[in-house]
């Protein structure tokens, strides 16, 4: 629990320091309405107002008051694939496509249960799954998630494991 204290604390002081700028927020034209670019970076200082939880919480909502008193819990905590979405402009406007990438790729598995998730990942090990499971996640990341992106990196890793044997039985 002191991890999530911690992160709320930090949190806290961030918004406490940013309040000002809040103020100032309204009368700007919204950043969701324009491309983000790197001087938007960082986006929950420059921009709080596009900064929500997966709940629809504020920043300024959650403070540690409320965390104590069971008013937000874990989830709230939690990025939303909007806020990876804008940090993903932010960073291929600053000429960097890969860390982009991976916060699209990022954004489309906030869609899926942790559970499924980590079942995902433990497939992308070396020698766990057949060409075929890996292919059968890539298609259920596109029809059942809408996760073209993360789609598309399982077809990748079938492909780039059956070409150097990495693939069940292989070893």
């Amino acid at each position: 629990m002191s991890e999530v204290d911690d992160l709320v604390a930090k949190i806290m002081k961030q918004v406490s320091a940013n309040t000002n700028q809040n103020a100032n927020a309204t009368a700007t034209t919204s950043a969701a309405e324009k491309s983000l670019t790197a001087e938007d970076y960082p986006l929950y200082s420059k921009h709080p107002e596009l900064v929500h939880s997966p709940s629809g919480k504020k920043l300024d909502e959650i403070t540690l008051d409320k965390v104590l008193n069971q008013e937000i819990d874990s989830k709230d905590l939690r990025i939303t694939a909007d806020t990876l979405k804008l940090q993903g402009q932010i960073a291929a406007s600053a000429g960097r496509p890969a860390i982009q990438k991976n916060l699209q790729r990022a954004a489309e598995l906030t869609r899926i249960p942790d559970e499924r998730v980590l079942q995902m990942y433990n497939s992308l090990r070396p020698y766990r799954s057949t060409k075929q499971e890996l292919l059968d996640i890539s298609e259920e990341l596109k029809t059942k998630y809408n996760a073209p992106v993360c789609s598309d990196w399982f077809k990748e890793a079938a492909e780039y494991y059956e070409s150097r044997k990495k693939l069940k039985g292989d070893n």
